[in-house]
């Protein structure tokens, strides 16, 4: 069993590493390498995904990330729940609630979506404003990544610099570097299937009806592996074509999305309840990976690379 300590210090050592920021050549090795994060284990991968892919955004917007620091995105936007910088006499304070902050109470800096007056993205460190910060675990109901620390938290009058400001309004999301980056939850989703194939892989069962279900298991890993190393040779080909980065992100995700499901069907069908219900890590790690494929918007991404198709 994992403990706190044992993975906030697993946490830091992953995330010391040096990973390709997207479109400089190693795209692919980026991919693999989250992959590989997400395959050891589901939580590690979401914080880890997170810190690179800010270290990414920081140096797409021509910025160092502070050595050491671990950092994280919070860029959730719910309707009504959205996040106010007012400037005042003192300085810029920023007030409101933002949910899905993973790894709140555990990372040190994290870059925050803004909404209002104007959509900005801000460089924030944590530490020094945890006293104007509120955060709440008891929301996240799942045992399912309750390493992480996904919280909601609460802003109230938390202090922030201009020149923590990263570049113009809504340059968060029009930069080409956002689609690119939309690849990173994909490759974790594909590492923590085939996690579950590596499960499979190592059972004794060889009738027939589970014979065909491993192989099947097996294809769907391939293909991950295929659809991550396409993409990372395509980014590294067209580093700045926007419209076909965010074609090629929709695509990338909706089949990695639809291989991952296949795996978990698969896996049940292969194997019924029993490690379900008896083998803890595959349990967590079912959970976990249910969780994580609802970032991908299924049907309204599917509609979106639709419009793109219709309207080139």
């Amino acid at each position: 069993m994992t403990t706190p300590e044992t993975f906030a210090a697993r946490v830091r050592e992953v995330c010391a590493e040096q990973l390709p920021l997207p479109a400089d050549g190693h795209t692919t090795q980026r991919h693999l390498r989250l992959l590989e994060i997400a395959r050891e284990d589901l939580s590690l991968a979401r914080l880890a995904e997170a810190h690179f892919d800010a270290v990414a955004i920081l140096a797409e917007a021509g910025r160092a990330p502070i050595p050491g620091a671990i950092y994280g995105v919070w860029a959730s936007e719910i309707p009504g729940k959205s996040l106010t910088l007012t400037e005042t006499p003192s300085g810029l304070l920023i007030n409101g609630t933002k949910m899905f902050c993973s790894g709140a109470g555990l990372i040190d800096r994290a870059l925050v979506t803004i909404a209002a007056p104007d959509p900005f993205l801000i460089d924030l460190d944590l530490r020094t404003r945890a006293g104007t910060l509120s955060i709440d675990t008891a929301a996240w109901k799942p045992s399912a990544f309750a390493l992480t620390n996904t919280a909601t938290v609460t802003f109230t009058n938390t202090p922030a610099d201009r020149k923590d400001i990263l570049c113009e309004r809504n340059w968060y999301l029009t930069r080409p570097g956002f689609w690119h980056g939309a690849c990173g939850p994909a490759s974790c989703w594909a590492g923590g299937s085939i996690g579950l194939v590596d499960y499979a892989l190592h059972q004794s069962r060889s009738d027939p009806h589970t014979l065909a279900h491993l192989g099947a298991l097996q294809s769907a890993s391939w293909g991950l592996h295929s659809v991550l190393t396409t993409a990372g040779n395509e980014i590294d080909a067209d580093p700045t074509g926007s419209a076909a980065a965010h074609q090629r992100a929709l695509i990338v995700r909706h089949l990695v999305e639809q291989h991952a499901t296949d795996i978990l069907t698969h896996l049940g069908r292969a194997y019924g309840p029993h490690p379900l219900a008896f083998n803890e890590p595959i349990s967590q790690r079912v959970q976990e990976l249910t969780i994580y494929l609802r970032q991908c918007h299924a049907e309204r991404d599917l509609a979106a690379l639709g419009q793109l198709l219709h309207s080139r």
